[in-house]
Protein backbone atom coordinates (compact mmCIF):
# COMPACT_ATOMS: atom_id res chain seq x y z
CA UNK A 1 0.00 0.00 0.00
CA UNK A 2 1.86 3.38 -1.05
CA UNK A 3 1.74 6.18 1.64
CA UNK A 4 1.17 9.50 0.19
CA UNK A 5 4.46 11.45 2.20
CA UNK A 6 3.35 15.47 2.32
CA UNK A 7 6.93 17.42 1.42
CA UNK A 8 8.36 19.09 5.02
CA UNK A 9 8.66 22.98 3.99
CA UNK A 10 11.58 23.93 6.07
CA UNK A 11 12.07 27.21 5.48
CA UNK A 12 8.36 27.74 6.55
CA UNK A 13 8.78 25.50 9.57
CA UNK A 14 11.27 27.80 10.51
CA UNK A 15 9.88 31.23 9.81
CA UNK A 16 7.24 30.71 11.61
CA UNK A 17 9.18 29.53 14.87
CA UNK A 18 11.19 32.25 14.40
CA UNK A 19 7.80 34.49 14.04
CA UNK A 20 6.29 32.79 16.49
CA UNK A 21 9.16 32.72 19.03
CA UNK A 22 9.64 36.65 18.53
CA UNK A 23 5.77 37.64 18.86
CA UNK A 24 5.91 36.10 22.20
CA UNK A 25 9.29 37.83 23.21
CA UNK A 26 11.29 34.94 24.20
CA UNK A 27 14.10 35.58 22.64
CA UNK A 28 16.66 36.70 23.16
CA UNK A 29 16.32 36.22 26.93
CA UNK A 30 17.78 38.02 29.60
CA UNK A 31 20.78 35.94 30.06
CA UNK A 32 21.90 36.53 26.53
CA UNK A 33 21.75 40.21 26.58
CA UNK A 34 25.46 41.04 28.13
CA UNK A 35 26.59 38.55 25.85
CA UNK A 36 25.22 40.63 23.04
CA UNK A 37 26.58 43.90 24.75
CA UNK A 38 29.84 42.60 25.53
CA UNK A 39 30.32 41.56 21.47
CA UNK A 40 28.88 45.08 20.42
CA UNK A 41 31.54 46.87 22.84
CA UNK A 42 34.78 44.59 21.41
CA UNK A 43 33.61 45.56 18.34
CA UNK A 44 32.99 49.47 19.32
CA UNK A 45 36.85 49.00 20.27
CA UNK A 46 38.11 47.72 17.04
CA UNK A 47 35.65 50.76 15.22
CA UNK A 48 36.78 53.60 18.30
CA UNK A 49 40.22 52.81 17.38
CA UNK A 50 39.99 53.22 13.53
CA UNK A 51 38.07 56.14 14.03
CA UNK A 52 40.80 57.56 16.45
CA UNK A 53 42.98 56.97 13.74
CA UNK A 54 40.99 58.88 10.68
CA UNK A 55 40.29 62.09 13.61
CA UNK A 56 44.22 62.43 14.60
CA UNK A 57 45.26 61.94 11.29
CA UNK A 58 44.27 63.66 7.91
CA UNK A 59 40.48 63.32 8.04
CA UNK A 60 39.63 65.09 11.18
CA UNK A 61 37.01 65.26 13.65
CA UNK A 62 33.96 67.54 14.81
CA UNK A 63 36.32 68.12 17.84
CA UNK A 64 38.97 70.22 16.09
CA UNK A 65 36.29 73.12 16.48
CA UNK A 66 36.18 72.25 20.37
CA UNK A 67 39.96 71.85 20.74
CA UNK A 68 41.00 75.16 18.31
CA UNK A 69 38.40 77.51 20.33
CA UNK A 70 39.80 75.69 23.62
CA UNK A 71 43.24 77.07 22.55
CA UNK A 72 41.89 80.55 21.24
CA UNK A 73 40.12 80.68 25.10
CA UNK A 74 43.75 79.54 26.51
CA UNK A 75 45.57 82.11 24.78
CA UNK A 76 43.25 85.40 25.71
CA UNK A 77 40.98 85.46 22.71
CA UNK A 78 37.94 83.85 23.45
CA UNK A 79 36.03 86.35 20.34
CA UNK A 80 38.40 84.36 17.77
CA UNK A 81 36.85 81.45 18.23
CA UNK A 82 34.23 82.76 15.85
CA UNK A 83 36.60 83.83 13.28
CA UNK A 84 37.37 81.35 10.38
CA UNK A 85 40.97 82.26 10.01
CA UNK A 86 41.92 82.24 13.77
CA UNK A 87 40.33 78.78 13.87
CA UNK A 88 42.49 77.71 11.08
CA UNK A 89 45.22 78.94 12.59
CA UNK A 90 44.94 77.33 16.45
CA UNK A 91 43.77 73.82 14.44
CA UNK A 92 46.46 73.67 12.78
CA UNK A 93 48.34 72.29 15.51
CA UNK A 94 46.51 69.07 15.56
CA UNK A 95 48.68 68.61 12.12
CA UNK A 96 45.41 67.10 10.53
CA UNK A 97 45.40 70.05 7.97
CA UNK A 98 41.77 70.67 8.01
CA UNK A 99 39.21 73.37 9.85
CA UNK A 100 35.94 72.82 11.40
CA UNK A 101 34.06 76.10 12.08
CA UNK A 102 33.14 76.53 15.58
CA UNK A 103 29.31 77.96 16.21
CA UNK A 104 28.49 77.06 19.42
CA UNK A 105 27.05 79.89 21.70
CA UNK A 106 29.96 81.71 24.32
CA UNK A 107 28.86 79.53 27.28
CA UNK A 108 30.21 76.25 25.60
CA UNK A 109 33.41 77.93 25.69
CA UNK A 110 33.84 76.72 29.14
CA UNK A 111 33.75 73.20 28.27
CA UNK A 112 36.48 73.52 25.34
CA UNK A 113 38.89 75.55 27.34
CA UNK A 114 40.33 72.95 29.41
CA UNK A 115 40.82 70.91 25.86
CA UNK A 116 43.24 73.40 25.07
CA UNK A 117 45.39 72.44 27.58
CA UNK A 118 46.05 68.86 26.02
CA UNK A 119 47.42 67.51 22.94
CA UNK A 120 44.73 66.87 20.40
CA UNK A 121 44.79 63.09 20.72
CA UNK A 122 45.03 63.47 24.11
CA UNK A 123 42.07 65.92 23.76
CA UNK A 124 39.83 63.89 21.70
CA UNK A 125 40.09 60.87 23.99
CA UNK A 126 39.51 62.68 27.33
CA UNK A 127 36.51 64.40 25.25
CA UNK A 128 34.72 61.01 23.67
CA UNK A 129 36.03 58.29 26.23
CA UNK A 130 35.25 60.50 29.22
CA UNK A 131 31.86 61.67 28.14
CA UNK A 132 30.77 58.01 27.72
CA UNK A 133 31.80 57.29 31.13
CA UNK A 134 30.47 59.93 32.73
CA UNK A 135 27.29 59.21 30.39
CA UNK A 136 27.05 55.89 31.27
CA UNK A 137 27.46 56.30 35.19
CA UNK A 138 24.15 58.49 35.19
CA UNK A 139 22.37 56.29 32.62
CA UNK A 140 23.01 53.17 34.67
CA UNK A 141 20.62 54.40 37.05
CA UNK A 142 17.61 54.13 34.32
CA UNK A 143 17.70 49.96 34.60
CA UNK A 144 20.34 49.30 37.34
CA UNK A 145 20.68 45.15 36.61
CA UNK A 146 21.34 46.09 33.07
CA UNK A 147 24.91 48.27 32.63
CA UNK A 148 25.75 46.83 29.77
CA UNK A 149 22.68 47.63 27.61
CA UNK A 150 23.35 51.24 28.64
CA UNK A 151 27.32 51.41 27.64
CA UNK A 152 27.02 49.07 24.38
CA UNK A 153 24.23 51.26 23.05
CA UNK A 154 24.43 52.85 19.69
CA UNK A 155 23.73 55.93 20.64
CA UNK A 156 26.82 56.07 22.67
CA UNK A 157 28.92 54.66 20.15
CA UNK A 158 27.97 57.71 17.83
CA UNK A 159 28.09 60.79 20.29
CA UNK A 160 31.85 59.46 21.01
CA UNK A 161 33.09 58.64 17.85
CA UNK A 162 31.79 61.70 15.99
CA UNK A 163 33.78 63.56 19.30
CA UNK A 164 30.70 65.49 19.52
CA UNK A 165 28.25 67.24 22.61
CA UNK A 166 25.52 64.45 22.64
CA UNK A 167 26.98 63.10 25.94
CA UNK A 168 27.04 66.32 27.44
CA UNK A 169 23.70 67.61 26.24
CA UNK A 170 22.21 63.81 26.94
CA UNK A 171 23.04 64.11 30.54
CA UNK A 172 21.37 67.60 31.06
CA UNK A 173 18.32 66.35 29.64
CA UNK A 174 18.34 62.90 31.32
CA UNK A 175 19.18 63.95 34.55
CA UNK A 176 16.39 66.92 34.42
CA UNK A 177 14.08 63.92 33.57
CA UNK A 178 15.39 61.56 36.13
CA UNK A 179 15.38 64.29 39.31
CA UNK A 180 11.70 65.18 38.05
CA UNK A 181 10.13 61.60 36.97
CA UNK A 182 10.78 60.19 40.45
CA UNK A 183 8.08 59.90 42.74
CA UNK A 184 7.56 62.34 45.66
CA UNK A 185 10.30 64.21 43.41
CA UNK A 186 10.94 66.84 46.55
CA UNK A 187 10.97 71.06 45.97
CA UNK A 188 15.03 70.65 45.56
CA UNK A 189 14.73 68.29 42.94
CA UNK A 190 12.99 70.75 40.85
CA UNK A 191 14.92 73.23 41.57
CA UNK A 192 17.66 71.01 40.23
CA UNK A 193 16.40 69.71 37.21
CA UNK A 194 15.60 73.16 36.20
CA UNK A 195 18.89 74.21 36.68
CA UNK A 196 19.85 71.17 34.13
CA UNK A 197 17.78 72.23 32.14
CA UNK A 198 18.72 75.91 31.44
CA UNK A 199 22.37 74.65 30.91
CA UNK A 200 20.57 73.81 27.71
CA UNK A 201 21.50 77.30 26.67
CA UNK A 202 24.30 75.62 25.06
CA UNK A 203 22.39 73.69 22.34
CA UNK A 204 18.82 75.20 23.16
CA UNK A 205 16.92 73.32 20.16
CA UNK A 206 17.21 69.99 21.76
CA UNK A 207 15.25 71.40 24.69
CA UNK A 208 12.28 72.27 22.79
CA UNK A 209 9.86 70.60 23.92
CA UNK A 210 11.07 71.00 27.49
CA UNK A 211 9.21 74.02 28.41
CA UNK A 212 6.01 72.59 27.34
CA UNK A 213 6.44 68.97 29.38
CA UNK A 214 7.19 71.76 32.58
CA UNK A 215 4.45 73.92 32.09
CA UNK A 216 2.08 71.58 31.38
CA UNK A 217 2.87 69.84 34.65
CA UNK A 218 2.82 72.76 36.66
CA UNK A 219 6.12 72.57 37.61
CA UNK A 220 7.19 76.63 37.81
CA UNK A 221 9.70 75.69 40.38
CA UNK A 222 11.69 73.98 37.47
CA UNK A 223 10.79 76.52 34.82
CA UNK A 224 12.35 79.23 36.75
CA UNK A 225 15.13 76.93 37.78
CA UNK A 226 15.74 76.64 34.02
CA UNK A 227 15.25 80.53 33.15
CA UNK A 228 17.56 81.04 36.34
CA UNK A 229 20.56 78.60 35.19
CA UNK A 230 19.88 80.04 31.84
CA UNK A 231 20.34 83.46 32.98
CA UNK A 232 23.29 83.04 35.17
CA UNK A 233 25.60 80.42 32.72
CA UNK A 234 25.32 83.76 30.01
CA UNK A 235 25.95 86.37 32.28
CA UNK A 236 28.96 84.58 33.58
CA UNK A 237 29.83 84.03 29.80
CA UNK A 238 29.70 87.84 29.31
CA UNK A 239 31.79 88.55 32.36
CA UNK A 240 34.76 85.92 31.58
CA UNK A 241 34.73 86.30 27.68
CA UNK A 242 33.65 89.40 27.52
CA UNK A 243 31.49 91.22 24.94
CA UNK A 244 33.05 91.17 22.44
CA UNK A 245 32.98 87.27 22.38
CA UNK A 246 29.11 88.00 22.25
CA UNK A 247 29.59 90.27 19.33
CA UNK A 248 31.44 87.37 17.55
CA UNK A 249 29.19 85.10 17.98
CA UNK A 250 26.60 85.87 15.00
CA UNK A 251 29.39 85.62 12.32
CA UNK A 252 29.30 82.01 12.86
CA UNK A 253 25.16 81.88 11.48
CA UNK A 254 27.08 82.44 7.73
CA UNK A 255 28.51 79.14 7.96
CA UNK A 256 25.12 77.40 9.10
CA UNK A 257 23.33 79.26 6.83
CA UNK A 258 26.12 78.18 3.64
CA UNK A 259 25.07 74.75 5.25
CA UNK A 260 21.29 74.79 4.74
CA UNK A 261 21.87 76.78 1.94
CA UNK A 262 22.99 73.25 -0.07
CA UNK A 263 20.20 71.53 -2.12
CA UNK A 264 20.93 68.02 -1.23
CA UNK A 265 23.75 65.72 -0.45
CA UNK A 266 25.61 64.60 3.15
CA UNK A 267 25.33 67.56 5.11
CA UNK A 268 20.74 66.49 4.75
CA UNK A 269 21.18 62.89 4.57
CA UNK A 270 23.57 62.80 7.91
CA UNK A 271 20.53 65.45 9.61
CA UNK A 272 18.41 62.51 11.43
CA UNK A 273 15.23 64.92 11.45
CA UNK A 274 12.24 65.13 9.58
CA UNK A 275 13.02 68.54 8.15
CA UNK A 276 16.33 67.22 6.00
CA UNK A 277 14.13 63.87 5.23
CA UNK A 278 11.72 66.34 3.24
CA UNK A 279 14.23 68.42 2.36
CA UNK A 280 15.99 65.87 0.27
CA UNK A 281 12.30 64.21 -0.93
CA UNK A 282 10.35 67.56 -1.54
CA UNK A 283 12.19 70.40 -1.35
CA UNK A 284 12.93 73.14 1.30
CA UNK A 285 9.71 75.02 1.39
CA UNK A 286 7.72 71.45 1.86
CA UNK A 287 10.29 70.43 4.47
CA UNK A 288 9.75 73.71 6.33
CA UNK A 289 6.13 73.69 6.29
CA UNK A 290 6.25 69.73 7.19
CA UNK A 291 8.65 70.36 9.96
CA UNK A 292 6.67 72.93 11.71
CA UNK A 293 3.06 70.84 11.30
CA UNK A 294 4.97 67.80 12.84
CA UNK A 295 6.81 70.07 15.79
CA UNK A 296 3.09 71.37 16.85
CA UNK A 297 1.65 68.24 17.01
CA UNK A 298 4.44 66.50 19.10
CA UNK A 299 4.35 69.56 21.28
CA UNK A 300 0.46 69.09 21.47
CA UNK A 301 1.11 65.49 22.25
CA UNK A 302 3.51 65.88 24.50
CA UNK A 303 1.04 68.52 26.14
CA UNK A 304 -1.81 66.30 26.06
CA UNK A 305 -0.29 63.49 27.76
CA UNK A 306 1.47 65.41 30.34
CA UNK A 307 -1.56 66.83 31.44
CA UNK A 308 -3.47 63.74 31.95
CA UNK A 309 -0.53 61.52 33.55
CA UNK A 310 1.26 64.36 35.24
CA UNK A 311 5.42 65.34 35.25
CA UNK A 312 7.08 61.25 35.36
CA UNK A 313 9.36 59.21 34.16
CA UNK A 314 6.93 57.95 31.57
CA UNK A 315 6.12 61.68 30.53
CA UNK A 316 9.51 62.19 30.46
CA UNK A 317 10.17 59.34 27.92
CA UNK A 318 7.63 60.23 25.73
CA UNK A 319 8.76 64.04 25.69
CA UNK A 320 12.67 62.85 24.83
CA UNK A 321 11.37 60.42 22.30
CA UNK A 322 9.22 63.28 20.84
CA UNK A 323 11.99 66.08 20.89
CA UNK A 324 13.82 63.44 18.19
CA UNK A 325 11.01 64.10 15.56
CA UNK A 326 10.68 67.52 17.13
CA UNK A 327 13.48 69.80 16.47
CA UNK A 328 14.26 70.55 13.11
CA UNK A 329 18.18 70.31 13.87
CA UNK A 330 19.42 67.26 14.82
CA UNK A 331 22.59 64.52 14.17
CA UNK A 332 22.43 61.36 15.03
CA UNK A 333 25.55 62.17 17.85
CA UNK A 334 23.14 64.50 19.29
CA UNK A 335 20.64 61.54 20.41
CA UNK A 336 22.47 59.86 23.88
CA UNK A 337 18.97 61.51 25.74
CA UNK A 338 17.08 58.39 23.62
CA UNK A 339 18.44 55.81 26.14
CA UNK A 340 16.24 57.43 28.88
CA UNK A 341 12.19 55.99 26.71
CA UNK A 342 13.74 53.22 25.38
CA UNK A 343 15.13 51.69 28.98
CA UNK A 344 12.03 52.95 29.92
CA UNK A 345 9.79 50.85 27.79
CA UNK A 346 12.17 48.03 29.59
CA UNK A 347 11.13 48.84 32.57
CA UNK A 348 7.63 48.90 32.11
CA UNK A 349 7.59 45.76 29.90
CA UNK A 350 9.79 43.76 33.22
CA UNK A 351 7.09 44.92 35.40
CA UNK A 352 3.84 44.89 33.44
CA UNK A 353 4.79 42.41 30.87
CA UNK A 354 5.79 42.48 27.13
CA UNK A 355 3.11 42.95 24.41
CA UNK A 356 3.38 40.75 21.55
CA UNK A 357 6.25 41.90 19.06
CA UNK A 358 7.46 44.49 21.50
CA UNK A 359 10.62 43.05 23.09
CA UNK A 360 12.07 42.49 19.22
CA UNK A 361 10.74 46.25 18.15
CA UNK A 362 12.52 48.04 21.26
CA UNK A 363 15.68 46.28 20.14
CA UNK A 364 15.17 47.32 17.03
CA UNK A 365 14.47 50.76 18.61
CA UNK A 366 17.88 50.41 20.73
CA UNK A 367 19.68 49.75 17.53
CA UNK A 368 18.09 52.25 15.33
CA UNK A 369 20.28 55.56 15.78
CA UNK A 370 23.47 53.42 14.43
CA UNK A 371 21.82 51.53 11.65
CA UNK A 372 19.87 54.27 9.85
CA UNK A 373 23.15 56.41 10.16
CA UNK A 374 24.75 53.91 8.75
CA UNK A 375 22.20 53.78 5.66
CA UNK A 376 21.55 57.37 5.22
CA UNK A 377 24.98 57.81 2.91
CA UNK A 378 23.48 54.45 0.68
CA UNK A 379 20.07 55.60 0.87
CA UNK A 380 20.45 59.83 0.43
CA UNK A 381 18.18 59.83 3.22
CA UNK A 382 18.31 59.30 7.13
CA UNK A 383 15.24 56.99 8.29
CA UNK A 384 15.77 58.08 11.99
CA UNK A 385 12.00 60.18 12.17
CA UNK A 386 10.26 56.75 11.08
CA UNK A 387 11.67 55.03 14.44
CA UNK A 388 11.07 58.22 16.23
CA UNK A 389 7.89 57.69 15.68
CA UNK A 390 7.58 53.89 16.41
CA UNK A 391 9.17 54.80 19.96
CA UNK A 392 6.82 58.01 20.62
CA UNK A 393 3.90 55.07 19.34
CA UNK A 394 4.96 52.51 22.50
CA UNK A 395 5.17 54.90 24.90
CA UNK A 396 1.62 56.40 24.39
CA UNK A 397 0.11 53.11 24.34
CA UNK A 398 2.48 51.83 27.47
CA UNK A 399 1.03 55.26 29.35
CA UNK A 400 -2.44 54.49 28.21
CA UNK A 401 -1.77 50.89 29.55
CA UNK A 402 -0.42 52.16 32.96
CA UNK A 403 -3.66 54.47 33.20
CA UNK A 404 -6.19 51.59 32.67
CA UNK A 405 -3.99 49.24 35.51
CA UNK A 406 -4.43 51.96 37.59
CA UNK A 407 -8.05 52.41 37.24
CA UNK A 408 -8.98 48.52 37.24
Amino acid sequence: MNTLVKPVRLGTTWSMRLGATLRTNRWPDRTRLPVFAAFILVAYARMMWHVFGEATGHVGSDFLAFWGAGRLVLAGTPQASYDLAAEHAAQLASHTGQLVAYVNPPPYLFLTAPLGLLSFPAAWLVWALGGWAAWAWLCRRLLPDAPLAVVASPVAYLAACHAQNGFVTGMLLIGGVMLLGRPGALRRHEWAAGALFGLLIIKPHLALLVPVWLIAGGRWRAVLGAAGSASALCLLALAVFGWATWAAWPHSFQVSAALLAQDGGPFFARMATPYALLRIWLGSNVALAGQAVITLALAGLVWRATRSFGVNAGTGALMLAATCAASPYLFSYDLPFLIQPVLWLVARARAQGWRQWEKPTVIALWLAPLATRAMALPLDANLMPFAALVLIVLICTRLRRDQLSIKG
